[in-house]
C-alpha cells in the first residue's frame, strides 16, 4: 500500500535569476518502506543558498539536481512507518528528504532529533548552517581574544553563529546585514558590537570607508559568505596575516550579480600584500566533526548563550517563493518551510 504525497521538482534549469517556472509541484505515491527503511511525514524543511548551485548543470563539488527530479534539501519529520531497527513510529528524525511532504529513506541516512531540542533547531543552529559557522570560524578563522571579526548576512543562521561564537571567545564582532531592522536585531539579540546596513552604501568605496570606521583596528578575521561589494570593501581593511574562511558568495549565485565575480582577480593584490590566509571549505567534508560541534554548541544553545531566529514560510507550495526571496536577502533568520 502506498501513501499519497506531494513534492517539488526542478522543472527547468534557470537562465539567470531563478523564476517560479523553474519549479513544479507534483502529486505522487510513496511506497511502503522496505527492509532497512522508514516512511517519514515531513514537518519542516530547510532552504539554503547552496541549493541554487544544484539547479545548474555545472561542475561543482556535488552533482546537480536533474530536471524532473525532486529538489534537494534537508528536513525534519515524524516516522509514521518503520521497517528498520532502532526507529519506531513517532520518532522525530532529520534526513535529506528533498522538497516533499512524505519520503521513504534508508535508516542509515537518518539521525534522530535529540530529546529536548525543538525539531527545527537541527535545520539551523544545531544543523548544517550552525556547523558551518562553527567549523569555519574555529578551524580556519582561528580567532584570538581581542581581535576583530567581520561577517556578512549577520542575522542568518551561519552569520549569527559566527558572530556569537566570536563574542564568546572575546573578539569584537562587526556584522553586515540588509536593512536597519536586521542590523538592530544583530546587535540587540545576537550581541554584535556593530552592524552595517550594506544597502546604505552605494558601492565598494563607500563600504570600505564604513568598515574602516567600524573597525578602527582593522579586520583580523573575515568570514566570507556573500562576495560582491562587501568583499571589495573588506579586503582593504584586512590586517596583515588576517584569515578568511570562505563558505559562500551568495551575491554571485543568481542572475546578473554573477557577472561581478569577474572582479575577483583584483583581490589577489590585497591577499598578497597583507599575506592573508584564504581558505574555501565545504562543510560536507567535515561531518566527522559534527559531534565535536554539538558537544560545544548544544549546551550554549540550551543555556541561552547562543540565540537563533527562524523565518517560517507555511506550506510546501510556497517553498519556491520563499527560496527566491532568500536568495535576495528577503529572509529574516534561518529560512524554514513548515509542511505540517
Amino acid at each position: 500500500m502506498s501513501t499519497a504525497a506531494k513534492r517539488i521538482v526542478l522543472a527547468s534549469r534557470p537562465k539567470g535569476a531563478v523564476t517560479p517556472e523553474n519549479f513544479r509541484l507534483e502529486n505522487h505515491d510513496v511506497p511502503d518502506p522496505r527492509e532497512g527503511e522508514v516512511l517519514i511525514r515531513v514537518t519542516a524543511m530547510s532552504l539554503d543558498p547552496y541549493m541554487r548551485g544544484r539547479m545548474d548543470d555545472a561542475k561543482s563539488y556535488a552533482k546537480p539536481v536533474e530536471v524532473d527530479q525532486v529538489m534537494e534539501g534537508g528536513a525534519v519529520g515524524e516516522v509514521i512507518a518503520s521497517n528498520a531497527d532502532g526507529f519506531a513510529e513517532g520518532d522525530m528524525v532529520f534526513g535529506m528528504t528533498g522538497w516533499c511532504d512524505h519520503a521513504v529513506m534508508p535508516a542509515k541516512e537518518l539521525r534522530k532529533v535529540p530529546d529536548g531540542v525543538p525539531a527545527t533547531a537541527v535545520l539551523g543552529v544545531l544543523g548544517m548552517p550552525g556547523f558551518t559557522g562553527w567549523y569555519g570560524l574555529t578551524h580556519i578563522g582561528k580567532p584570538k581574544a581581542g581581535e576583530t571579526l567581520v561577517v556578512a548576512a549577520a542575522t542568518g543562521p551561519v552569520g549569527s553563529m559566527v558572530g556569537q561564537l566570536a563574542k564568546h571567545k572575546g573578539l569584537r564582532a562587526v556584522g553586515i546585514a540588509g536593512g536597519a531592522e536586521k542590523c538592530a536585531h544583530a546587535k540587540e539579540v545576537f550581541g554584535f558590537d556593530e552592524c552595517l546596513d550594506h544597502r546604505a552604501y552605494g558601492d565598494a568605496r563607500e563600504m570600505r570607508k564604513a568598515l574602516g570606521e567600524a573597525c578602527p583596528d582593522g579586520i583580523d578575521v573575515y568570514f566570507e559568505n556573500v562576495g560582491g561589494k562587501v568583499l571589495e570593501g573588506v579586503l582593504p581593511n584586512m590586517n596583515t596575516f588576517g584569515r578568511m574562511p570562505v563558505c559562500g558568495v551568495i551575491a554571485w549565485y543568481d542572475g546578473a550579480g554573477a557577472d561581478e565575480a569577474n572582479k575577483l582577480p583584483a583581490a589577489w593584490r590585497s591577499i598578497l600584500v597583507n599575506r592573508l590566509a584564504v581558505q574555501g571549505f565545504i562543510i560536507m567534508d567535515h561531518w566527522d566533526l559534527l559531534n565535536d560541534f554539538l558537544s560545544v554548541v548544544a549546551p550554549l544553545v540550551a543555556n541561552g548563550t547562543i540565540k537563533y531566529t527562524e523565518d517560517v514560510a507555511e506550506g510546501l507550495e510556497n517553498a519556491p517563493e520563499a527560496f527566491m526571496s532568500m536568495l535576495k536577502g528577503g529572509n529574516f533568520g534561518k529560512q524554514i518551510v513548515k509542511i505540517a
